[in-house]
């Protein structure tokens, strides 16, 4: 394979080249007959298939009003009249093929399930074969930094340990269905303000530990067929031409031999982004070739970069056509199935009080179903990443179908307009909530806020949905609220409702996972991965955002979302991991591997948790590490790993979690590494990152690594370091006539109290004659 690239390279010209690493129109990647190389398509989404037939498949020459309509197409566009697969085919993107929608990243997380996501990733990738799609750009994992973000509802999580697992399970569904990944936005595009003029300015640590992080965990654990760079600049360097990413980092230290591909239209310099590592230019465009063969031709590109870029695309194109499934059919209606029990275990149940769910004939016989989006589900958000769903289930149609006659369900709208309260509809709502027993509100935030090249304007719900909640509740004690958002919303009507399901947006199955939830089908076991705030202004990064003068700098650094939370002793609406279930689980009997373990080594944590409940449930147990204290600042708590157990009534299971003794590491700046601090780390098993059941202590051996010290450190910093502390008695001694060991007590002495710097200290208040410069090669441990 290896020789057929070099000889079919060799025989390429200079234009052959460039039109091989450039895309042809919108979708697809060039076709170069002469030399046996045929195209292959490649497509949006994350969370479903967005195959436009127009744009992929027809002969007329697109334009740039073709890419607008894509990045700015809302949610409602895509609505159907039908659940049949017909509906929504004369939105604005009519021609595009109905697709699986499954839940958006910032409801699939919610699941903690990577078994279930892969399948998911396998689902994805038998409606690509089943498409002649190649590869699938996502998943996308950028950290959820400001719930403001307009596409955080693509995302995973605040945190990247979920993030990289939930994206490696994708990632690996997808690719053993012979489809490629391009795991985005490489990196640190975490708002949609201004994207492609913003420089995000984030110091290095903040940087490796929480925005490259979940990136290499997905890159590890998956090996995705392509990464995408981002639209931003970082650290005033665009993404898209930034060799510190796309080399150092990415191959480099990675390992990663993957193709490196531009989001579209996110090239400002071509012969840049190719030298830095942009292997593919997307889309299309005359400009980027231009400049790419201008500078093959003069030189000023060396044919070895530009041949280890084709030499990349070349091995992608020939993964892509050896995997093709000509005639794959997609089983549609199993993967709605797929759909609604991804939805299922994603919804998050954040309020109950007084047990009002599940909904059971024992304790409620009348049911008001209120909102519009009960009959207009909010499904999913907007932008690149919007699909026409193949089925939809309502929830106002589930609702009947699972109450059956057990019930007495009624409808009313109660808030027509989104924006404005409607006085009539108001009224036909209250006067059926005050008969009901149970009104169930469905309410969500405005739909097409949340997507591409712009963020959302604050974290209200819609005014009349809140308004519609408040009103009920004067007449009915027992308000469920069914909330659909991309992100994090504010809750100031929460006293308002006894339950609250949030659903975020769950997809085409949504309808009838809420259903089965209200009515305990199914026993909600989602799990937030953000934290919920109770006011915009408390947010991490209100104070950075969005930044001005084109520089967004993240001046929280670390302190991201729990972690901010945790350091100030905040206590947040709802907090990360948190959720609840219609059962209990209590957990006990917590052991290690080893009390003691190496920085090599891997450490085992196992636990006994048992459902004391009457109802079968799952639960999501998170394990958090707190290291020792040591110079550098480090976060109360960290999460390490995760698992999900399934447990029927009474029955108690073993839980296993396994981490590498490796991951306990920081970034040290001073060391430009990755330092596992020797000490001990207290390991914390809990419901969610507030709710800390179990904890163990666990001693970490490690090999002291030090910071170079220079002439105008203190001296408690030199006595820190043994080995560089007894060379310097040495150098003194060999000025002094006191003994080694008076100089040391001497030094020990006046530690505390010196502020001035070594060279001072030793010269002014020892009296030594020294050398700034053989000081210093002393402190280094070289000669002089």
């Amino acid at each position: 394979m290896k020789k057929d690239i070099n000889a079919t390279i060799a025989a390429m010209s200079a234009q052959d080249k460039v039109d091989l690493l450039t895309g042809s129109g919108l979708w697809r990647t060039a076709s170069l007959p002469q030399h046996g190389i045929r195209d292959i398509v490649m497509t949006d989404g994350t969370y479903g298939v967005r195959y436009s037939t127009a744009q992929i498949d027809g002969d007329e020459k697109w334009s740039m009003d073709d890419f607008i309509s894509v990045i700015t197409q809302t949610a409602d566009q895509t609505k159907g009249d039908d659940a049949d697969g017909k509906g929504g085919s004369e939105a604005l993107f009519s021609t595009s093929k109905p697709a699986t929608c499954f839940p958006n990243g910032s409801t699939l997380a919610c699941s903690w399930d990577t078994e279930l996501v892969y399948q998911m990733g396998q689902a994805l990738g038998r409606e690509c074969q089943h498409m002649g799609v190649g590869i699938l750009l996502g998943p996308g994992i950028n950290i959820r930094r400001t719930p403001l973000a307009g596409r955080g509802y693509e995302y995973y999580a605040e945190d990247p340990v979920v993030s990289g697992d939930i994206a490696a399970a994708l990632i690996n569904g997808l690719q053993s269905e012979g489809v490629g990944a391009s795991l985005k936005h490489f990196a640190a595009n975490n708002s949609e303000y201004r994207r492609t003029e913003m420089d995000s300015i984030i110091e290095e640590r903040a940087l490796r530990e929480i925005y490259l992080s979940g990136f290499q965990r997905a890159i590890e654990k998956s090996n995705p067929w392509t990464v995408m760079s981002s639209y931003n600049r970082l650290n005033g360097v665009q993404t898209s031409q930034n060799a510190f990413l796309l080399c150092q980092v990415l191959r480099d230290e990675w390992g990663y031999d993957g193709l490196v591909m531009s989001d579209w239209y996110g090239i400002k310099d071509r012969p840049a982004s190719l030298l830095a590592g942009n292997d593919l230019a997307m889309p299309e465009t005359a400009r980027d070739k231009k400049t790419l063969r201008e500078a093959i031709e003069s030189g000023a590109l060396k044919l070895a970069t530009v041949d280890a870029a084709c030499a990349r695309m070349l091995t992608l194109l020939d993964k892509v056509q050896k995997n093709q499934r000509p005639g794959t059919q997609a089983d549609f209606p199993a993967h709605h199935a797929l759909s609604q029990r991804l939805a299922a275990e994603s919804i998050v149940l954040l309020k109950n009080d007084d047990a009002l769910l599940p909904l059971t004939p024992e304790k409620v016989r009348r049911i008001a179903v209120l909102g519009k989006p009960a009959q207009e589900p909010v499904i999913q958000g907007s932008g690149c990443a919007t699909t026409v769903p193949y089925l939809l289930d309502r929830p106002l149609d589930e609702i009947f179908d699972v109450a059956g006659a057990d019930f007495s369900v009624a409808y009313a709208t109660g808030a027509p307009d989104d924006m404005t309260p409607d006085t009539q509809a108001l009224e036909e709502a209250l006067a059926l909530a005050r008969t009901a027993d149970v009104a169930v509100i469905f309410a969500s935030t405005v739909v097409g806020e949340d997507g591409e090249n712009g963020d959302r304007k604050d974290l209200n719900i819609l005014p009349a949905h809140e308004h519609l909640i408040r009103e009920v509740a004067t007449v009915q004690p027992n308000v469920v609220v069914v909330l659909a958002n991309s992100d994090a919303v504010v809750m100031p009507w929460l006293p308002h409702c006894k339950a609250l399901l949030e659903t975020f947006f769950a997809g085409q199955g949504m309808g009838r996972a809420v259903a089965e939830i209200l009515f305990g089908r199914r026993n909600p076991c989602g799990k937030l991965t953000v934290t919920v705030p109770n006011t915009l202004e408390e947010t991490p990064a209100w104070l950075y955002y969005p930044g001005e003068n084109l520089r967004h700098y993240y001046g929280e650094g670390l302190f991201v979302g729990y972690r901010y939370y945790d350091k100030r002793q905040l206590k947040p609406l709802f907090p990360f991991g948190f959720g609840l279930s219609y059962t209990q689980f209590d957990y006990s009997n917590l052991r290690l591997s080893s009390s003691r373990v190496s920085e090599g080594d891997r450490l085992v944590v196992k636990l006994d948790v048992t459902n004391r409940g009457s109802m079968a449930g799952k639960e999501i147990v998170q394990l958090y590490v707190s290291a020792p204290q040591g110079d550098l600042v480090r976060e109360p708590q960290a999460l390490k790993a995760f698992a999900k157990v399934a447990l029927e009534p009474g029955e108690t299971r073993c839980v296993s979690l396994d981490i590498r003794v490796a991951e306990l590491a920081c970034w040290h700046p001073g060391l430009a590494d990755w330092v596992v601090m020797p000490g001990g780390y207290q390991l914390r098993v809990g419901r969610s990152s507030r709710d800390i059941v179990l904890m163990a202590d666990v001693a970490v051996e490690s090999v002291p690594r030090y910071v170079a010290l220079r002439d105008d450190n203190s001296l408690q910093q030199l006595i820190a370091q043994p080995a560089a502390f007894e060379r310097v008695i040495k150098l003194v001694a060999a000025q002094s006539p006191l003994p080694e060991a008076c100089i040391k007590e001497k030094l020990t002495a006046l530690a505390p109290d010196m502020f001035c710097g070594l060279f001072i200290a030793l010269t002014e208040f020892l009296g030594i004659e020294i050398e700034r410069e053989a000081l210093n090669a002393v402190l280094a441990d070289e000669p002089y």
